[in-house]
């Protein structure tokens, strides 16, 4: 049958996501490695680190769509073996990112205060807030050149220079929050502040390790990565053609989550520290799902490249059972045990215990952000990154809707509230199997 068809193996599939799932678990360290700082610093930092990240994920998400959209093409032309072509997007997407990063550090350091002024209640956490803001904000010019390079390695299946630059990254962090947060070795003790600047150091040094892996290790005539043509107008508005969808589609998501936790905010300090905690905890499975559901997108983006639609669908139930099989034993791990896990953020038996009843509704609601998710990154894979913005965006509006209502009008427990995952991911699940079985993607050009 077409629908079981398949090119890839269990294993070639397992090659191809092992490196991404390493790097995106390395990368959410970062995120980790700061709470589990603020942890022991304060409830207020603990809760203001939380809305600081978010916060600073909206704007990163920007330049992340862009790359991501760069991401397809590239995929695209490694199937075609259009290998000269990829370094020319390469080059094209490093000069708008860089291009992007300092408008939006700008734009931050104008603008947040404001922002976060009339948003956040509580006076303690917006001073901790703007606090990490303005040292994080930083890090944009690292990170948004670096997303590039993450382009790169996944579009072209050399996905195993993702692990060693993160690893490196993850390493770096650990040892500048030590040294800043709790001021060792002579430097004095930043706090919250010491977070942001050692989250920002640490993309400064995965940034460097891209560059000199690259100029050592890459075959850059190959690529077309062994000259920089200038300033190529027609391959930028091609590579927008596709990333305009995902960077509106990125900061929309985005922008969504930072709602809710400003909604939980608005509950108290103590509902705001627990969604932080069950976040990051959460972040462990999310992202052994994204490595799948990003294996899939630049799969199909390869697949369809080289003329081979009929494998689409089959490849992506293929990918599906293989991100269920590693991802549920991890939730019963942290449902059967969970103030082990949620120990590692916090000394706070009370906060613990707080804590275990969201980190079980959140368990529960991979049933469907497995499905979901790849699914959704298949969408994107197909080259229409239109109908992923619109199917999402339909998603995100009923999210928001019942956050409000569960919040903002019933004021339910903090537990409560962590079921707008569940209703977020069944829908995004609906919807982009409606458009991988009914809609017209099997012969778009990009």
């Amino acid at each position: 049958m077409e629908k079981a068809a398949r090119k890839y193996t269990s294993k070639e599939i397992w090659t191809v996501t092992y490196p991404i799932l390493i790097s995106l678990i390395m990368e959410q360290l970062i995120g980790m490695t700061d709470t589990a700082f603020m942890g022991r610093v304060g409830e207020v930092e603990l809760g203001a680190s939380a809305l600081a990240g978010v916060y600073y994920m909206i704007i990163f998400m920007i330049g992340f769509g862009f790359s991501i959209g760069a991401q397809i093409i590239i995929g695209r032309r490694n199937g075609e073996q259009n290998y000269r072509q990829i370094g020319t997007i390469f080059y094209q997407g490093v000069l708008f990112l860089s291009v992007l990063a300092a408008i939006m550090f700008a734009f931050s350091q104008l603008f947040s205060p404001v922002i976060l002024r009339g948003i956040i209640q509580s006076e303690d956490v917006f001073h901790a807030t703007i606090s990490y803001i303005n040292w994080r904000v930083y890090g944009f010019f690292f990170s948004f050149i670096g997303i590039m390079f993450r382009a790169f390695f996944v579009g072209t299946t050399q996905t195993k220079t993702l692990t060693l630059n993160s690893i490196v990254m993850v390493l770096s962090n650990v040892v500048f929050n030590y040294i800043l947060v709790f001021g060792k070795f002579g430097m004095p003790a930043l706090g919250i502040a010491g977070a942001a600047i050692g989250s920002s150091l640490s993309e400064l040094v995965s940034l460097l390790f891209f560059i000199i892996y690259t100029y050592r290790k890459v075959d850059c005539r190959k690529y077309g990565l062994d000259r920089f043509s200038g300033f190529r107008i027609a391959t930028l508005k091609q590579i927008f053609n596709i990333s305009i969808w995902t960077m509106i589609q990125n900061c929309l998501s985005m922008s969504t989550w930072f709602l809710f936790f400003i909604a939980v905010e608005h509950l108290g300090e103590r509902p705001l520290a627990i969604t932080n905690i069950i976040r990051n905890v959460s972040s462990i499975p999310f992202m052994i799902t994204m490595a799948f559901a990003s294996t899939g997108s630049t799969l199909i983006s390869n697949l369809i490249g080289s003329g081979n639609i009929a494998c689409v669908k089959g490849t992506i139930l293929q990918i599906i059972r293989m991100a269920a099989c590693i991802v549920t034993p991890v939730v019963l791990l942290f449902s059967v045990f969970p103030e082990v896990i949620l120990h590692v953020y916090t000394d706070s038996a009370a906060l613990v215990e707080a804590s275990i009843p969201a980190l079980w509704v959140l368990c529960t609601s991979y049933l469907f952000t497995v499905p979901g998710f790849i699914y959704f990154q298949a969408v994107s894979g197909t080259g229409n990154t239109r109908a992923a913005l619109l199917l999402e965006s339909t998603a995100l509006a009923i999210y928001v809707a019942y956050i409000v209502y569960t919040i903002f009008h019933l004021h339910l427990d903090v537990a409560w509230c962590w079921t707008a995952e569940h209703v977020y991911s069944l829908l995004i699940l609906t919807f982009s199997c409606l458009y991988i079985y009914k809609g017209k993607w099997q012969n778009k050009r990009i």
